[in-house]
């Protein structure tokens, strides 16, 4: 492959909806620029971008895989995106990668919940756009009525630089609009097409729509509003040159048709990115950090190296191959550059550009390219990469919080030895999922962005790494306090016969504040217990409270007083105090008034305006407790606390509610009580599963 100048390199992400036809489209575009000989397609498996067995099964995208080409002397990356609201983390990272990004939109559906979510996206990074309404050659495809959907959602700035020829099965080619030309394409898939003056019956149409297009970008400048309104036109140069600054300024979002299925209006589509995304020259310089001082990367092969890591692929044949996108400066296949974030060298496993799973060798990466490493020792997913010394580090990437957990339980012996090696590289791979054990519970629980997220990540346990689980409803981490006060004695006496056992101890018990957890105080004085067995009383009580007296759950928020006791001289021992701190701890805090305190969440829930009443009914049914509503975007924020025990079925309700339209997030916010019915179930269940006997209630 020839060497490109920066100028010369477009990276485009392709997002949209799931199904909205992104792999076909990056599929046809892969074909008619000859990196495929033949145009692959989802259904049979074979495309470049889904790979994964995981999306050959389910035929759907989950992992954000880059691919390029070359087409009229330009180098085009494209990285094709998951679209199900799952997977949208890996899409989220993919456009720190990108300087633009297409929008596919199905011609049939108009704008859908995936639509809306990624269009956040991008807004939040600020990335011009165009838009592409895909499928134009399905049953009930309709160009203007998509179009309506796609201004009702994102505004008058959604404005035609193509016409469809036809629609459904008369889909044909695509007008363009600025040129004033037809390109037909013939219907054999091949990508063959023709060029020609635009169709009599289109013209006063496409005359229309030039107008309205002139007319949004004489109103994006100053300058060109005044020609305009003084002349009523302006020059081709300037109208050119006007509609590229208004789309790199987001005030323009120029629409495409196309069907990448039918292999129809691909090419004109890659025309449209070298004309209206920014190289990485135009998206400019990124921000970063200097050596301390808040600073900026150049786009130029000669500034000093730095690249920013947005995706790492755990493999267990071909190990950790890490992507990333070159920011400034250039680097050599066998580079030693530095992680500022992890203060250590790496040295790189050669460069390779990827085309799906495989990969081409690269010679160097410089500026403005998206180029992979394998090897790297210390490096994860958002961290940067930058010439020692240059102080050079990057805003980080951030990642969604997991939505739901489950727990896992290994279903062999084996499995049950493979799988601490196998959920790391799992980890490495997927920053969002996290996997860790319940201390409480004992429970090894998986989070995830949601259940089919989980399952696939399992799934994947089994088809790489050999290791096989359960998925089950993790159990609630619930705990024991108490709210009064009491005065015990604990006392242990055992003859059998020979040296006995003897303890006594005193203890006071007394509640403490939330999340201080326990404290032990010594008040012994004048020898009743010798000083070498307060240590086993203390440990005792420790112990001891492992097990609450409710319903078997860890006691904490408590301060236990030793202020008394006795021994005996030949009959005492560690062991003997220890029995007696863990009779006076069950007695004890039974007459403290123990309760149980319920974990409580914070949750933040996205949704349109529209859902709002529906959803803060159905967290007053979940005991939810609304903390504030605020806007972002499109969306509405309601933030609200919760108890963990009601959100396990959380997600497919909101689905429901919003028509998936709505996404949460959810965290640990606190502990606190809760409501006696809420106890007396928890406590019934205790009973029932053997963690307390019945005599053992309070």
């Amino acid at each position: 492959m020839k060497d490109y100048t920066v100028d010369k390199i477009r990276n485009v992400a392709l997002v949209g909806h799931g199904s909205s036809g992104k792999t076909s489209l990056a599929a046809a575009l892969l074909f008619d620029t000859g990196v495929t000989s033949r145009l692959t397609k989802v259904d049979k498996g074979n495309t470049v971008t889904d790979y994964d067995p995981d999306e050959i099964e389910r035929k759907i995208s989950i992992n954000a895989t880059p691919c390029f080409c070359e087409w009229k002397d330009h180098k085009v990356n494209v990285v094709d995106t998951p679209g199900y609201s799952n997977f949208l983390w890996d899409t989220r990272a993919a456009l720190r990668a990108v300087d633009g990004a297409a929008v596919l939109v199905d011609a049939v559906a108009g704008v859908e919940v995936g639509t809306e979510k990624v269009w956040e996206m991008l807004e939040e990074h600020g990335l011009p756009r165009i838009i592409v309404i895909n499928k134009m050659d399905r049953e009930n495809a309709h160009f203007n009525r998509a179009l309506d959907s796609i201004r009702e959602f994102f505004g008058r700035q959604a404005v035609p630089v193509e016409l469809p020829i036809g629609e459904e099965k008369a889909f044909a080619g695509v007008v363009d609009i600025v040129a004033k030309k037809a390109t037909t394409f013939e219907k054999d898939e091949s990508g063959k097409m023709t060029e020609g003056p635009v169709p009599a019956a289109m013209s006063e149409e496409v005359e229309k729509r030039y107008k309205e297009l002139l007319e949004m970008v004489a109103e994006s400048d100053e300058k060109l509003m005044e020609k305009y309104f003084e002349t009523g036109a302006l020059t081709p140069e300037e109208f050119r040159a006007g509609l590229k600054k208004s789309i790199l300024n987001r005030q323009i979002y120029p629409v495409f048709a196309a069907s990448g299925v039918a292999n129809i209006g691909a090419q004109t589509f890659l025309d449209g990115v070298l004309a209206y995304l920014p190289s990485p020259v135009e998206a400019g310089k990124v921000k970063a950090t200097v050596k301390g001082e808040a600073s900026s990367v150049e786009p130029s092969p000669e500034a000093p190296f730095a690249a920013v890591v947005y995706k790492t692929i755990s493999d267990p044949y071909t190990g950790r191959i890490s992507l990333m996108r070159v920011l400034s400066g250039r680097v050599n296949p066998d580079a030693t550059v530095f992680n500022p974030g992890r203060d250590t060298d790496e040295k790189l496993g050669g460069l390779f550009f990827l085309q799906g799973k495989e990969q081409v060798s690269a010679g160097q990466a410089k500026a403005g390219d998206i180029v992979a490493t394998a090897k790297l020792k210390a490096t994860v997913t958002g961290d940067t990469l930058s010439a020692k010394g240059s102080g050079i580090v990057l805003d980080p990437i951030s990642f969604p919080l997991p939505s739901i957990s489950f727990a896992i339980e290994p279903k062999t012996r084996a499995d049950e030895d493979r799988i601490s090696q196998a959920t790391h590289r799992i980890t490495e791979e997927d920053p969002t999922v996290r996997i860790e054990r319940d201390p409480n519970t004992s429970q090894l629980l998986i989070s995830g962005n949601g259940e089919l997220h989980v399952r696939i990540i399992t799934e994947r346990l089994k088809k790489r790494y050999n290791v096989d689980v359960d998925l089950k409803p993790p159990k609630i981490s619930y705990l024991e306090t108490i709210k009064g006060r009491s005065d015990v004695q604990g006392r242990h006496k055992k003859q059998t016969g020979g040296r006995g056992q003897f303890g006594d101890t005193w203890i006071k018990f007394e509640p403490l504040p939330r999340g201080k957890d326990f404290e032990f105080e010594d008040k012994i004085f004048g020898g009743s217990i010798p000083r070498n067995f307060i240590p086993s009383v203390e440990k005792g009580l420790q112990e001891a409270r492992k097990k609450g007296v409710l319903a078997g759950y860890p006691t904490v928020d408590f301060k236990a007083i030793l202020y008394d006791g006795s021994y005996h001289d030949v009959d005492s021992s560690d062991i003997a105090f220890k029995i007696a701190a863990s009779k006076a701890y069950k007695k004890g805090i039974r007459e403290a008034k123990p309760t149980l305190l319920e974990p409580v969440m914070n949750v933040e829930i996205y949704t349109p305006e529209a859902y709002m009443g529906d959803i803060m009914g159905n967290l007053n049914g979940r005991r939810g407790k609304v903390q504030g509503m605020e806007q972002k975007g499109t969306m509405r924020v309601l933030k609200a606390q919760v108890p963990m025990s009601e959100m396990l079925d959380f997600e497919p309700t909101l689905t429901s509610i919003t028509g998936g339209r709505g996404s949460f997030l959810m965290e640990f916010s606190h502990y606190e009580e809760a409501p006696s019915h809420i106890q007396q179930k928890i406590i019934a269940e205790a009973v029932k599963d053997g963690r307390v006997k019945p005599e053992e209630e309070d």
